[in-house]
């Protein structure tokens, strides 16, 4: 791995979508998985705006859904993939084509993942995965305990995830299980961006990149992949 500091929420955000559209413009029919969620929210709008004026075309590229909540869809508000359509994919004018997330209201969740996984298999991994980090170290919604060779799994939520989920619905909301794709494929992936900022994940981040790498702080995966990029704002990166 390598970790960058930037001075800001904002120069971490422009960093993260110039690096989006390099990869794009490099790889017009790249294969990506972007996170939902606060952190990458200022990446997407910076993104799409260097679409919208031409300098990138995701005409060609590919999409897949990082996570969801189990009985959530992109119709609800607060579920993962309605933030990401709000941010990125309504925004970028995406073809439905182009764009595959998780149903989480399906009636068979192992055949969702069995999709999701032969979907990202058969194009030979994912060309860039952004993902943030959870305040107990999870990535995506791979909880504490969860193996590093898991593919697309469904998860029973941890209690700190359900309670930090709140804030992404205008009131409490029921929530036990997750879906999601799984550390297999990050360390499938050909470029993985480690996003976090904000003062409040500074000592999760510091266990993850600097304690020992171990299955009960998920995000410490990312000391064994060279391929990784951990981009921090300042804050995030205090403790380190």
């Amino acid at each position: 791995m390598t970790i960058q500091t930037f001075p800001d929420y904002d120069e971490l955000s422009q960093h993260t979508a110039g690096h989006m559209a390099a990869l794009i413009n490099q790889k017009p029919d790249a294969l990506l998985c972007l996170a939902s969620g606060d952190t990458p929210t200022g990446a997407f709008h910076r993104f799409v705006a260097l679409v919208k004026a031409g300098q990138v075309d995701v005409s060609r590229c590919t999409f897949v859904g990082l996570d969801e909540w189990v009985g959530f869809g992109p119709d609800d508000a607060g579920s993962c993939s309605n933030y990401v359509y709000r941010d990125l994919f309504r925004p970028l004018g995406l073809r439905d084509d182009q764009v595959h997330t998780f149903d989480a209201k399906a009636n068979d969740l192992t055949a969702e993942c069995a999709r999701m996984d032969a979907l990202i298999d058969g194009r030979g991994g994912l060309d860039l995965l952004l993902v943030g980090m959870g305040m107990n170290g999870h990535v995506a919604l791979n909880e504490p305990g969860t193996p590093f060779t898991n593919g697309c799994h469904v998860v029973e939520l941890a209690e700190s995830t359900i309670t930090v989920g709140q804030k992404y619905f205008d009131k409490e909301t029921v929530l036990t299980q997750g879906i999601t794709l799984g550390l297999r494929h990050l360390t499938g992936a050909k470029d993985v961006i480690l996003l976090v900022s904000g003062a409040k994940k500074a000592a999760t981040l510091h266990s993850a990149l600097k304690g020992p790498v171990t299955e009960q702080v998920p995000a410490s995966i990312v000391q064994t992949r060279p391929n990784v990029r951990v981009w921090i704002d300042a804050d995030a990166g205090n403790l380190l």
